[in-house]
Order: structure tokens, then C-alpha cells, then sequence
């Protein structure tokens, strides 16, 4: 066999009378070897020495849900029992020692639980491999809790999370009550806490569902604490009683909404704009910061005017906890006083003190 033949049998080039009429280029493909583009080697290959840096890092418009898995170790609740975690068989509520809440001020327009992203950020978002990741350990961690584990607490002292600290906690060492958004009974559009909470005095009460509106019932009620009802009646309006009940579960909140004029009954006429009904927003790191521990327990909050946390309690009221509240409230209204928020909520500067009296503080 010649040279020519052997080259033709291995390359598969067609020889005879066909070999004519077949395409040259075709042929050439044939000993080319970039016909098919090859794939890189590695995606991650350093860029040569002075070429330009890549474009920028991908950016992640809404950061995916992070769910808790442990109690933060520096937490002055890291006893307490949870709905995730590993199981407490035994537990006794202690005073907080130090203050609860967000590290940061509250404002308007967050924890909506809205998403506000457009239709190229969702994209963007959807086919971002680690955001898929970290919602995939989100949902994984949500399934894996145990859906009677709130039920089970509930028999640590009726579900007592903790003692109310014996006296307020420091204005300059607290930290701030969380902004959340909902309607409320006075109103079909759905308001901000924050606008509502500036400026005043406010019992914030937390609950889902009876069991919980009862055990609050024990602090902030006309029945069981008059001393509360009476400081804010004299208080001009500095001071006033905010309830939101949170109901995460659309069926539920559906009812409740249906039997809203129930509530407005019960609440009272004057009352319908304080009454809030929240159903998103709620994370885990603002239930860790602020104590809602157990979603089936009531809890109690004294909110000062600039959002910030100065008193807790949870569950039913014990001891001298009820009194405690209300000197609470007291001690505020004497701050924002100092401060210069009077009756109609005008913050006015703080000025030498007059020589006569100049009208009504």
C-alpha cells in the first residue's frame, strides 16, 4: 500500500472518482483541530499579571432567610427552652440580667415581610447557586423542629420564658423593640409600630391566640391591674397600650379578620388604632432578641419613646411583677418630662428654667 493510501484510510478522506465532487472545506475539518471549542480547564483561573480585575461580585437583592439552630452563648436567655435546639427537661425562669432587643433603631417600612424586588432581581436571585444553598438549609431547618415542642414548654411554669427585671433597665444601655407592620382594627391599610410608638410611653403586648391574650390580660387589664389603667388615663396620652397579635397562618388570620367586630368590642372604640394585626416579618433573630421564645406564651414589653426596651415580662404576672410595670411607666413619663415631651407629644428643647411660670409644662 503507498504513502497516499495509508493517508487516506486513516484520515477518512475519500479517494476515486467521489474524491472530486467532495467538499475540500469539509475535508479540512478533518485534520483541524479547533473545529469544537474545547472547555476551560478551570472557571477559577487567576488573571494574568496587570489585566483587568473581573466584573463585580454578584449581588444578592434580598439576602435569603437564615433560621436559628442555637441560642446565641452571650444570650441572657440561653437557658430558656425553644422550639428548636436540643430539648430542656428541666428549667426554672430567672430575671433578665442584662437587656433585650435589636442592636439597631427601629424604622418605617421594615420587617414588612413584603418582597419589593423587580422581575430582573428575582431572576438574578433565583439562579444564584448560594442563595439556594442557604434557603435550602432555611427549609431544612424549619422541617426538622419539632411541631409540639412549644406545646411541651408550656409545662415549665405555664411557659414563663423569664422574671421581669427587679427595676428598668439603663436608657443608655437598652436596646430597641422591633418595627412591625400590619393593620389594625381601626383601618383596612396596613401601618408601621414605629411612627405609632415614638414619642410615648407604650406597653407593647406580643400574643397569638387565647392562652397567650389571658396571660397578658394579667398584666395590662382594668380587672386584674387597675394601677396600670390608671396612670394612663392621667397621663394626658404620653402613655398609652399597644396589642398586636401575631397569627402566621393565613387560614387563622382569615377568621379573625372575619370576626374583627368582635375585637372592636372587646378592645373599645377609642383603643381601634392600637390594635394590630401582624401575620409576616417576625424572623427568628428578632424573636431571639427580644424573648419570643415560645409562639403559644404571652409576652409584655415597656417601650420607651425612642423605641427602646426598658422592661420585659412573659407569661401570666407572679409576684410583684404587676407593680414593677407600673412603676415603670411612672419613672418613663418622668423622663420624657425631664426630656421635654409633654401632653400633645411636642418634644420641646430643654431651656434654662424660667424665672416665673409661663403656662401649662
Amino acid at each position: 500500500m503507498t504513502t497516499a493510501a495509508m493517508l487516506a484510510a486513516r484520515t477518512g478522506l475519500r479517494t476515486g472518482k467521489r474524491a472530486r465532487t467532495t467538499c475540500l472545506v469539509c475535508q479540512w475539518r478533518t485534520f483541524s483541530t479547533t473545529g469544537y471549542q474545547r472547555l476551560p480547564a478551570d472557571n477559577k483561573s487567576t488573571p494574568a499579571p496587570g489585566a483587568a480585575p473581573d466584573a463585580k461580585p454578584k449581588q444578592t437583592f434580598a439576602p435569603a432567610p437564615v433560621a436559628a439552630t442555637a441560642p446565641a452563648p452571650d444570650s441572657p436567655l440561653a437557658h430558656a427552652p425553644r422550639s428548636y435546639g436540643k430539648k430542656v427537661k428541666e428549667f426554672t425562669p430567672t430575671p433578665l440580667s442584662r437587656p433585650i432587643g435589636m442592636s439597631y433603631p427601629p424604622a418605617a417600612g421594615q420587617n414588612t415581610g413584603i418582597d419589593h424586588r423587580t422581575l430582573k432581581q428575582r431572576r438574578d436571585d433565583f439562579v444564584d447557586y448560594e442563595r439556594h444553598l442557604a434557603k435550602r438549609e432555611y427549609l431544612k431547618n424549619k422541617v426538622s423542629r419539632p411541631y409540639f415542642r412549644d406545646w411541651v414548654n408550656l409545662s415549665f411554669h405555664k411557659g414563663k420564658t423569664f422574671l421581669s427585671p427587679p427595676r428598668l433597665f439603663k436608657a443608655d444601655l437598652s436596646l430597641y423593640f422591633p418595627n412591625l407592620y400590619g393593620r389594625t382594627l381601626a383601618s383596612r391599610q396596613k401601618i408601621d409600630t414605629t411612627p405609632l410608638l415614638a414619642g410615648h410611653a407604650s406597653v407593647v403586648t406580643i400574643f397569638s391566640g387565647m392562652w397567650a391574650e389571658n396571660q397578658i390580660k394579667t398584666f395590662v387589664s382594668p380587672e386584674q391591674n387597675p394601677a396600670l389603667q390608671q396612670v394612663l388615663n392621667e397621663s394626658g396620652g404620653r402613655a398609652q397600650l399597644v396589642q398586636i397579635n401575631v397569627e402566621e397562618d393565613w387560614m387563622k388570620m382569615l377568621l379573625i379578620k372575619l370576626f374583627s367586630w368582635s375585637l372592636e368590642k372587646k378592645v373599645g372604640r377609642e383603643n381601634l388604632g392600637r390594635y394590630f394585626l401582624v401575620r409576616k416579618g417576625i424572623t427568628d433573630e428578632i424573636r431571639e432578641s427580644v424573648g419570643l421564645l415560645n409562639s403559644k406564651v404571652g409576652y409584655t414589653y415597656l417601650v420607651d419613646h425612642q423605641c427602646r426596651i426598658r422592661w420585659a415580662g412573659s407569661g401570666r404576672a407572679e409576684g410583684d411583677e404587676k407593680e414593677g410595670l407600673v412603676k415603670g411607666v411612672r419613672r418613663v413619663l418622668e423622663e420624657m418630662k425631664a426630656e421635654g415631651i409633654t401632653e400633645g407629644h411636642v418634644l420641646k428643647p430643654v431651656a434654662a428654667k424660667p424665672a416665673t411660670g409661663e403656662g401649662k409644662k
